[in-house]
C-alpha cells in the first residue's frame, strides 16, 4: 500500500519559520492516511460468494454421489442463474464489475507485467482468470444439463437429445469438473500470492466493498432497475432450463390386463 507524505512543521500555527538554519525548526515527515475507494458493490459480492458456495457444493455433491445428486442438481441450476446474473451486470452494473472496464487487453497485459498498470477492480491477468472461470463454469453447467449417470441423476434437458449425445456429454462433464478444481486451485493460490506476497488484500474488497488506495474513483452505482432487469432474467433462465419448466411428458399407456385364466 503507498502512502503518501508531506512536511510538517513543528512551530506553533501561525508562527513564521525562521529564515537562519540553526533556528529552523526540524521538519518531520507525517504520513497521509490513503483514500477508501468504493470498488465492488453488493450485488457483485453477493454474486461471488454464492458462486463460491454453489460450485462447492456441486462439486461435493458430485464427488459423494447417491441422494445428494438431487442437490448437484439443484446446485447446478442456481449456477446457471448466477452466471445468467453476471452476464447481465457485467454490462449494466457498477464500474468496476462491467467486462468493458477490465477485459484483458495485450496493451494492459503488458503494462501490468512492466509494472506500469494503475487501476482498480481486477487487474489485466485477473481478469483473464475471471474469464476462463466463468467460461469453464457455463460449459460445466450446460453439459450438467444434458448428462445422465443412469443411476441417481439425469440432467433436466437430457431428454431432450440423443442417448449418444447424453453420453459425451456426460463424459464431457466429469472431464470439465476435474479441470474446474484445478483452475480454482489456481485461483485460490493467486490470491494467496497478492495478499502474502506482494501484500495486497483482495479478499478484503470483496467482503466490505472498499479498498484502500491512494488515487482512484469510486465506482458509480448502478441503478435498481438494471438489478431487477438482472435478477428477473436470471430467474428466467433458470425456470427455463429446468424440469419443472418443460410440458409434462404425456402420461404412458397403462399396460394391457393379463387374460383371465381359464
Amino acid at each position: 500500500m503507498q502512502v503518501q507524505r508531506r512536511f510538517v512543521h513543528t512551530d506553533a500555527p501561525g508562527a513564521t519559520p525562521p529564515s537562519s538554519a540553526p533556528e529552523r525548526r526540524a521538519l518531520t515527515l507525517a504520513p497521509v492516511p490513503p483514500a477508501r475507494v468504493r470498488v465492488w458493490d453488493l450485488p457483485i459480492r453477493l454474486f461471488h460468494w454464492s458462486l463460491a458456495a454453489a460450485v462447492v457444493t456441486a462439486i461435493v455433491s458430485g464427488e459423494i454421489g447417491g441422494n445428494l445428486m438431487a442437490l448437484h442438481g439443484k446446485a447446478g441450476l442456481f449456477i446457471v442463474g448466477l452466471l445468467v446474473f453476471r452476464l447481465v451486470w457485467g454490462v449494466v452494473g457498477s464500474t468496476y464489475a462491467r467486462f468493458a472496464t477490465f477485459a484483458p487487453s495485450r496493451q494492459r497485459i503488458r503494462a501490468y507485467l512492466s509494472g506500469r498498470w494503475r487501476g482498480h477492480g481486477h487487474n489485466p491477468i485477473g481478469a483473464l482468470a475471471v474469464f476462463a472461470l466463468l467460461g469453464l463454469l457455463a460449459l460445466q453447467a450446460g453439459t450438467g444439463l444434458f448428462s445422465d449417470d443412469e443411476i441417481a441423476f439425469n440432467g433436466p434437458l437430457s431428454a431432450l437429445i440423443g442417448s449418444a449425445w447424453v453420453s459425451r456429454l456426460s463424459g464431457w462433464h466429469q472431464v470439465l469438473a476435474k479441470v474446474l478444481l484445478g483452475l480454482t486451485a489456481l485461483h485460490i493460490a493467486a490470491i494467496g500470492f497478492h495478499v502474502w506476497v506482494k501484500k495486497d488484500n483482495l479478499v478484503k474488497p470483496m467482503l466490505t466493498g472498499w479498498k484502500q488506495a491512494s488515487d482512484g474513483a469510486s465506482a458509480s452505482k448502478a441503478s435498481r432497475v438494471a438489478l431487477v432487469a438482472a435478477l428477473l432474467l436470471a430467474l428466467g433462465a433458470v425456470y427455463l432450463v429446468s424440469a419443472d419448466a418443460r410440458p409434462d411428458h404425456p402420461p404412458t399407456a397403462a399396460p394391457a390386463p393379463a387374460p383371465a385364466p381359464w
